[in-house]
């Protein structure tokens, strides 16, 4: 619980609600102390939900600075259970807590496909959450017979097992005081701070160097994320402008992602399909009876849709994928494990990646890691 005086933190949320919701020219920024304080009172529910909700919506509706994003995330990381593994490097997959809604995706196999390739990977997240409530790594990894339960030091424990070498965690595992905020983050309904800064929380480090690997659609996130990332203390980034703001790079036309290392300057780099051994534009897996997915989304809420029925699809179509079967999860797998491949200077290029990646494939590797 938080020391303060009830009254001192009734002063302090007064305070700053009155200085950010105060209209679109006079609202003022606050500080990162100040942002990660009242979003631990939130935490700790010592604020009524009408002004936590005023708190998130002030903050979108004037844009949130680099010092507000840095606040939230820390309160976010002291509410955090995290743990350490015994292993030289992991690498933090952080798909849309809000999942997919136009494309069946296989980023919830990468990480067994990554282990394959000798990189332990951990994916995080949640079962659902607004704005856009798709369907997520938990739904999938689930219909897929994967246990989600795990605590970040039962994850931890998997990315050093021989022949696993991945987990997922969920967040209501490692932070659940935030996870008891998704009733109200649908009320807000819009996309607010946490969407952004929660996939840099980071539940479980490596012993030595830990790599974020994350999406974006809009253009100035890159930026944020890079921001973040360098804050949350992760060793290097890769940021892919992926389908659906996830990290699967698009396969239709040119792409680009964004890297950092050693906590430098991030930098940019396009790929085209041919990069990866691709002749031709693929499409993603559309949702069953859907139309063509486009790769690119606003900031809305999801079309309605049956996302048990879309989670057992696409789990369906993961686990052919690992056992061989060709198509555009094939493919989809491919690039975005030789980017990250690359990107952890495994391989000097993103042509030889993809081969590993497919061999990895072929030969019932990734498929074994995933078992097991």
């Amino acid at each position: 619980m938080n020391s303060r005086a009830p009254a001192a933190d009734a002063t302090l949320m007064h305070s700053i609600i009155k200085r950010i919701a105060t209209g679109p020219e006079l609202s003022k920024d606050i500080s990162a102390d100040e942002a990660r304080a009242g979003m631990r009172l939130i935490l700790d529910g010592q604020v009524d939900p009408v002004q936590a909700a005023i708190f998130f919506i002030a903050l979108r509706m004037k844009r949130e600075t680099d010092d507000e994003n840095r606040g939230v995330l820390d309160a976010l990381r002291d509410a955090t259970e995290a743990a350490v593994a015994a292993v030289d490097d992991v690498l933090d997959l952080a798909d849309p807590y809000d999942g997919y809604t136009r494309s069946l995706s296989p980023s919830p196999f990468l990480p067994a496909v990554l282990a394959a390739c000798g990189v332990p990977t951990l994916a995080h997240g949640i079962e659902s959450v607004g704005p856009k409530f798709g369907v997520t790594h938990h739904q999938v990894l689930r219909a897929a017979g994967v246990a989600v339960n795990l605590s970040p030091a039962q994850a931890a424990k998997r990315l050093g097992e021989k022949g696993v070498g991945w987990a997922y965690v969920d967040q209501q595992a490692f932070c659940p005081k935030l996870h008891q905020l998704e009733g109200l983050r649908a009320l807000i309904v819009k996309r607010p701070v946490l969407t952004t800064v929660e996939t840099c929380i980071g539940p479980v480090r490596a012993r030595g160097r830990t790599h974020l690997m994350t999406g974006y659609v809009h253009k100035p996130y890159s930026r944020v994320y890079a921001m973040l990332a360098r804050h949350a203390g992760f060793d290097s980034a890769l940021l892919v402008r992926g389908v659906e703001g996830g990290v699967i790079p698009s396969l239709r036309q040119a792409g680009k992602f964004f890297y950092y290392h050693d906590r430098g300057e991030e930098q940019m780099r396009e790929i085209i399909p041919a990069d990866f051994g691709i002749d031709n534009p693929i499409l993603p897996a559309p949702l069953p009876g859907s139309p063509e997915a486009t790769g690119e989304e606003g900031d809305g809420v999801a079309a309605t849709f049956d996302a048990p029925t879309v989670a057992r699809a696409t789990a369906e179509m993961g686990l052919a994928t690992l056992a061989g079967k060709p198509g555009p999860m094939r493919d989809a797998l491919v690039a975005a494990a030789a980017v990250a491949l690359v990107h952890l200077k495994r391989h000097a290029s993103l042509h030889a990646a993809a081969d590993a990646v497919r061999a990895v494939l072929d030969n019932g590797q990734a498929a074994a890691h995933f078992k097991r």
